[in-house]
Order: structure tokens, then sequence, then C-alpha cells
């Protein structure tokens, strides 16, 4: 049986000014995510490689203020409690795949990482979840194309229907 679940009901930056520092740092990240992309489009530009600001900046982050482990250990504990097998929590964005054995059991701690930063992403198949890490340049990226859709308006007919549903106008 697995457990499922985001993980930021154990985040301490839930209530009081935590709460208001969480707003401030989403909204920052975000931020820091929308220059990221104007800094690998100048890249793409002058033929160098991407970076990824925004990765450094958040791991940075979480090895001085988020004690990854510990709530790593604290979600498994719970798990192994509720008699889970697996565990899932996403909210740290750090993929992750191990067994967590405390003295009460053992569970299989998965993280899915992200798509955006890490480009991991979790499968259940054949009885067991694989986390996998995908290479930036070994997907393929496909352009969509969109055939612009020529509007056909038809202001006359559309004229005298308008005019027939107020009998108090005439039609010349």
């Amino acid at each position: 049986m697995t457990w499922i679940f985001h993980g930021d009901v154990f985040d301490h930056a839930n209530t009081g000014l935590a709460k208001w520092w969480g707003k401030l740092g989403s909204n920052g990240y975000a931020i820091l995510l929308a220059f990221n992309r104007c800094i690998n489009w100048i890249m793409k530009i002058a033929g160098k490689e991407k970076l990824s600001l925004s990765k450094r900046v958040m791991e940075q982050f979480n090895k001085r203020f988020v004690k990854i482990k510990e709530f790593e250990n604290k979600i498994a504990e719970l798990a192994i409690e509720k008699n889970y097998n697996s565990v899932i929590c996403g909210h740290i964005h750090q993929p992750e795949k191990r067994v967590i054995t405390t003295d009460k059991g053992s569970v299989n701690y998965l993280n899915s990482g992200d798509w955006v930063e890490h480009l991991t992403a979790l499968e259940y198949h054949e009885n067991d979840w694989h986390l996998y890490k995908h290479s930036e340049s070994a997907i393929e990226k496909e352009r969509v194309s969109f055939r612009k859709p020529s509007p056909q308006v038809m202001t006359n007919e559309i004229g005298i229907y308008m005019h027939s549903l107020n009998p108090h106008t005439a039609i010349i």
C-alpha cells in the first residue's frame, strides 16, 4: 500500500510569520525561474550551454535552511506507523528513492523531484516504483504548429438576424 501526498503539512512554513516568508519565497522562486529563462535565451543566442540559477539557489537554500533528511525521516516514521509499504512525497522537489529503516520497520521513501529543474518522474511498473532522471539533451523537442483559422464573417446575415429579434427595428 502506498501513501501519496504533497508534504507541505510537515513544513513549518504554514503558520504565522513563517507563512509570510513562505509566500515571499514562493513568489521569489517564480521570479527567479522567469529571470533564468531570460538568461538561458541569451545563453542560447551566444551559443553557450544553459544555466540553472534557480536550481543552484534552491540547492543552497535546502542545504542551509531545510533539513531534508529530517523531513524524509519524519515522513517515513509516520508511514511505517500507518503500515504503508511506500510513501511518496513531493514537497521539497528533491528526487529520491530509498528504503528508510527505523526500529519500528522499513518503508520505501520516494520523492518525484520535479520536471522543471531535475527532469525527474516516478512510475509504478511491474509492482515497483521507478525514479526516472531524464537528460535535457536526450529529450526531443517538438514544435507544435497551429494553422491559424480564417474566420468567415457573415455580417449581412447576422445583421438581418439581429434586426429580426427586435420587432421595432426596420430593415433597410
